[in-house]
């Protein structure tokens, strides 16, 4: 993917090693104890993490959507920037004011979007959680400076969450920046079907799978570049369930940290439709 992970410093001293120098490191610290590592820096880094404006793509079916987010300490806000391609017209642009609006003038919508936040942060940390303990792991080599290592459930392991079920069923591939022991790219897919209440209350099928690709913003910061959940089952009843999001982000820059919802939503009113011209090309490429 067009992610550059690893910093060129780092790259070339991987590469220009001898293969016993390449080598050396994946042998001084089992990989176990390096994803135990990556998965402190995840969580301890996110404590002090920036706030950053991007854009987002996301694709769903036949309509892609590419939307302009603020990240705030109440959660990220959003404005709709192109619809399948095309700048909004007047009538769309007035609707996304109306909908900023009305967000900034509700206590109700703005409870929901902390909640809504709060619950995503706290899914991802049960999430890292999980690394180190839910599986087993080897190296498989360097790549692009990064370390990759594939993974497999841990037998011995205890899911007692729908989503550890979930995850634990799961094998896959991981590559952490050698230099700073971050995690850049993580890539898994369901290796037997998942029941839930011994498939009374549903399951998901054999063969979903999931790719989440980051990127260094800053000294600090890493931000998701690449998300990937294609998943699909059967719920109670024989509802079907699925689960299919595709989402490229980019153009990373840097906000006022600390910001409040007014804040960043005052932020994104100040675009216009001669600021959707400037995007990352590689959104420009996609479409």
């Amino acid at each position: 993917m067009r992610v550059l992970w690893c910093g060129l410093g780092v790259l070339v001293l991987l590469l220009g090693a001898t293969r016993g120098e390449a080598e050396q490191p994946l042998a001084q610290m089992p990989a176990g104890q390096l994803v135990r590592e990556v998965v402190y820096n995840e969580v301890h880094d996110h404590d002090n993490h920036g706030y950053w404006r991007y854009w987002i793509e996301r694709r769903a079916q036949q309509q892609t959507r590419v939307e302009e987010q603020v990240e705030t300490v109440d959660g990220p806000v959003t404005r709709l920037a192109l619809n399948n391609g095309h700048t909004l017209d007047a009538a769309g642009r007035e609707q996304e004011r109306q909908r900023i609006n009305h967000l900034l003038s509700s206590p109700d919508e703005q409870a929901k979007l902390r909640q809504d936040y709060a619950g995503d942060e706290k899914r991802i940390g049960r999430i890292l959680a999980l690394l180190p303990d839910a599986f087993l792991y080897e190296y498989a080599g360097v790549e692009d400076g990064c370390f990759r290592l594939r993974f497999r459930p841990n037998p011995s392991y205890p899911a007692r969450s729908i989503e550890a079920h979930i995850f634990h069923a799961m094998s896959g591939e991981l590559w952490i920046d050698a230099r700073m022991k971050r995690l850049a790219r993580l890539e898994g897919r369901l290796g037997e079907n998942v029941d839930f209440g011994f498939g009374l209350l549903g399951r998901l099928y054999k063969g979903g799978w999931f790719r989440l690709d980051r990127t260094r913003a800053s000294a600090t910061d890493w931000k998701t570049a690449r998300l990937e959940v294609h998943m699909s089952g059967r719920a109670l009843l024989l509802k079907t369930i699925g689960r299919e999001t595709s989402e490229v982000r980019g153009g990373f820059v840097p906000v006022p940290a600390g910001m409040n919802l007014a804040q960043g939503l005052a932020l994104l009113q100040k675009s216009d439709t001669a600021n959707v011209g400037v995007m990352p090309t590689s959104f420009v490429a996609q479409r």
